[in-house]
């Protein structure tokens, strides 16, 4: 990927570039339903990158999720194939994880995809990670997307967890919007997106 000077953009401590990265979406949320950016996403770039900052959930344990329209379609509830495993420790170093999640995994699953699970809503709690979806204006492939995220998860003992997700949503329409939000209740937070070319 050429990101060359327009790396600072991309990870976030520059303003919008003017060449192989192109900021497209920057918004704070408060106390919001979802995110959906319904604009910007075409076939202008081959790749779309969203970061997101801080998400704060309403919801003790819910999970921040995403899901997608086609072209012309609504309702977030495109067919998605996916992957999910963690790596978690709680803060007092007693209960170490590392597994696959089928619960958070999809096999032609229409849901909203598990980004980070079982966020804790104390008010210094927060997630914050970045997704990539690859060449969703194709009319001929399935859409390829992966995520790594960090959250601070919700349990008698609070514990960091890094999850990585994986998978294709199943259709050759144009993806052209897409939608992030807690599982449960209202979030805080900032979500980028840039265009990769």
């Amino acid at each position: 990927m050429p990101l060359g000077a327009n790396k600072a953009a991309i990870m976030g401590v520059a303003g919008v570039s003017t060449a192989d990265v192109v900021l497209l979406h920057d918004t704070d949320y408060s106390n919001a339903s979802s995110a959906d950016i319904t604009s910007g996403i075409d076939s202008t770039y081959g790749e779309y990158i969203f970061r997101f900052y801080n998400i704060n959930v309403a919801t003790n344990e819910a999970h921040w999720t995403f899901q997608v329209n086609a072209a012309s379609q609504s309702g977030f509830n495109e067919t998605i194939t996916s992957a999910w495993f963690y790596a978690a420790l709680d803060e007092i170093d007693d209960g170490q994880f590392f597994a696959y999640s089928t619960g958070h995994d999809q096999a032609q699953g229409t849901g909203y995809q598990t980004i980070t699970k079982s966020n804790q809503n104390d008010a210094d709690a927060s997630s914050a990670g970045e997704l990539h979806l690859f060449n969703p204006s194709s009319t001929t492939y399935v859409k390829h997307f992966y995520s790594r995220a960090h959250s601070m998860g919700a349990s008698v003992q609070p514990y960091a967890e890094d999850t990585f997700v994986a998978g294709y949503i199943n259709t050759t329409t144009a993806i052209d919007e897409i939608s992030f939000k807690a599982s449960s209740g209202n979030f805080d937070g900032t979500i980028k997106m840039w265009g990769v070319k």
